[in-house]
């Protein structure tokens, strides 16, 4: 039997509020409460306050909300450069963290986090900026700091010190709707034998399968589509289900 995909909903969070964003810009703000009703595997949650150090209080406050009324995986991210900062952030009732910037600035977290609480606990995220040439190029700090670094190198030093999962997300993609970067996903997917996540720039249920089909990500990931439509992950399986694609009930 295959491995069952996943559809992971991700919720991405400014000073507390609920955001969706555009190339990494918060756009406007919107409600959750239905989020129970999405029959969605995992939850991703993203704070992208930009002021501040380390895990902001308010984060926190969403994160145990989060886990106390929604009873799927939750990985939690931003702001995470210690491995205190995971301790914050599992105590208040995440399953994994993703860690970013804090990794790039510091490859050594990665291994810190993984002895520490097991490989499966860390997720190191990976923006990537196309280039006018073709090139995808690693960027820090919400997309704002390039690194040099390709996305395919620093997946496979990631999954070298530990990581347990690689999150990839297009810039240019998040917020498009018009699919994803399925070369990237291609890339990154061939490069590592852990599991792959996909982000930025679903707008229907067929990006879902080509993520699957033609990109190799072993979850897809998606926020916006779900607040332009009537749409809900039940009917994403429904349709994936019926291409023959493994997905989890």
């Amino acid at each position: 039997m295959p491995l069952r995909k996943r559809l992971i909903t991700v919720l991405t969070f400014q000073d507390g509020v609920l955001f969706r964003t555009k190339q990494f810009t918060p756009d406007y703000r919107y409600t959750a409460n239905f989020i129970d009703a999405w029959s969605v595997d995992e939850i991703v949650a993203l704070d992208v306050t930009r002021t501040g150090g380390g895990i902001q209080t308010a984060f926190l406050d969403v994160v145990g909300n989060l886990a106390k009324s929604c009873f799927v995986p939750l990985a939690a991210g931003g702001g995470v450069r210690t491995i205190e900062d995971v301790r914050i952030l599992l105590d208040a009732g995440a399953d994994k963290v993703i860690v970013n910037t804090g990794a790039i600035d510091r490859p050594e977290l990665i291994s810190e986090i993984a002895y520490s609480y097991g490989s499966q606990c860390v997720v190191v995220s990976v923006d990537a900026m196309r280039h006018d040439s073709g090139a995808y190029e690693v960027c820090a700090a919400h997309g704002k700091r390039e690194t040099g670094m390709t996305p395919t190198a620093w997946a496979q030093r990631a999954t070298e010190l530990g990581a347990g999962e690689i999150f990839i997300t297009s810039i240019e993609r998040d917020g498009s709707l018009e699919g994803y970067d399925i070369a990237l996903c291609r890339q990154i997917s061939d490069a590592v034998s852990v599991p792959v996540l996909i982000c930025g720039g679903a707008g229907n249920w067929q990006h879902f399968a080509d993520g699957y089909t033609e990109g190799g990500a072993d979850a897809v990931c998606t926020s916006n589509i779900y607040h332009f439509t009537e749409a809900s992950i039940r009917s994403a399986k429904m349709f994936l289900a019926g291409r023959d694609i493994p997905v989890r009930a």
